[in-house]
């Protein structure tokens, strides 16, 4: 059984709790407000949410449930599918949807040895790992949630949770873009909003990234420009990275254009 203070556990409370605060305040026409991500609304950034929470729950408790439905999806031509079959409901329905599969996910996460295995599209993960890419995911998500409507999600601390799954993904992004990755180190340093430190690799390393927290996951989740993200990037190695960097999975992203934010 888990720790209920787990950090990961706390810190996806909290970030889908801030989330649920942007989004209940919602128009009806701010939910057919294009977000940044190309042909998404803002309905179907929570429809995403929605759908990968309740996955990821039967991923961790119900294994067989989670493989029955990953060959349904296939059959029927993969996630979009199922994407498009939730766009039905209303506002308030798909709200009330997304905040039931979010507290089940929160609620069952308390019962697991999070250091158990789970099955998942790609490689499987630990527990602690699934959760904490349901937390990148719904900051990445709720950030484009909040540029569609002008509004601005405040930093905190949880931000190091995206920023480890961006480091942790650097030998992912070089695959995911057919390019072989130098054995070589690439030291990150980050500033976080609090104004600790957040450190990973070797302070010694010729190729270095450091700069502003939020910036960073701003980068490695492609939710801003990486010229546009004001960070040290030092030596070729770290530059090519950076270039290509994406903490979620899948094919490489179509990222965001230079100056697209003020």
């Amino acid at each position: 059984m888990s720790d209920s203070t787990d950090s990961v556990l706390v810190d996806l409370a909290g970030e889908v709790a801030s989330i649920d605060n942007l989004v209940q305040s919602l128009s009806f026409e701010d939910w057919a407000k294009q977000t940044p991500a190309p042909g998404w609304t803002v309905a179907d950034q929570v429809i995403h949410l929605g759908l990968f929470d309740r996955r990821a729950q039967w991923s961790m408790t119900e294994p067989d449930r989670f493989q029955d439905d990953m060959r349904a999806l296939m059959a029927k031509g993969g996630v979009d599918a199922i994407h498009d079959a939730e766009r039905n409901r209303s506002p308030q329905d798909l709200l009330t949807w997304w905040r039931e599969g979010a507290t089940a996910l929160a609620s069952e996460s308390r019962s697991l040895d999070l250091s158990a295995r789970c099955v998942w599209y790609g490689p499987s993960m630990s527990a602690r790992s699934m959760l904490t890419a349901r937390l990148m995911e719904t900051w990445a998500h709720g950030y484009d949630i909040a540029d569609a409507v002008g509004a601005v999600l405040p930093a905190t601390d949880r931000l190091r949770h995206v920023a480890h799954i961006g480091v942790g993904a650097r030998r992912f992004a070089f695959a995911a873009n057919k390019r072989e990755m130098p054995d070589t180190d690439v030291y990150v340093e980050l500033t976080a909003p609090s104004g600790a430190v957040w450190t990973w690799g070797d302070s010694s390393a010729e190729n270095s990234v450091k700069g502003d927290a939020l910036n960073f996951c701003l980068a490695v989740t492609q939710r801003r420009h990486l010229d546009d993200c004001d960070l040290n990037v030092h030596g070729s190695l770290a530059s090519e990275w950076m270039s290509i960097a994406q903490a979620f999975a899948g094919a490489p992203g179509v990222g965001r254009e230079k100056g697209q934010f003020d």
